[in-house]
């Protein structure tokens, strides 16, 4: 079978371009704040946005101390 339903077989796309492809096509955006593009000043707008939107982020465990 030459042919495959999306999301079967075929080429896996890359995260960034299933984010591109997202924006582009749906006008959704996925950006992580850690993501190294951005700007401080950007990075802070993602994080208040998400937090507005969504509520705090919940944060892993810290590690003990040696």
């Amino acid at each position: 079978m030459r042919w495959h339903p999306p999301g079967y077989g075929g080429e896996r796309r890359d995260p960034d371009r299933v984010k591109r492809d997202g924006w582009r096509d749906q006008g959704v955006l996925a950006i992580s704040i850690d993501d190294e593009r951005l700007s401080w000043p950007e990075r802070e707008l993602v994080r208040q946005l998400g937090k507005k939107l969504y509520g705090p982020r919940h944060r892993e465990p810290e590690a003990p101390d040696p």
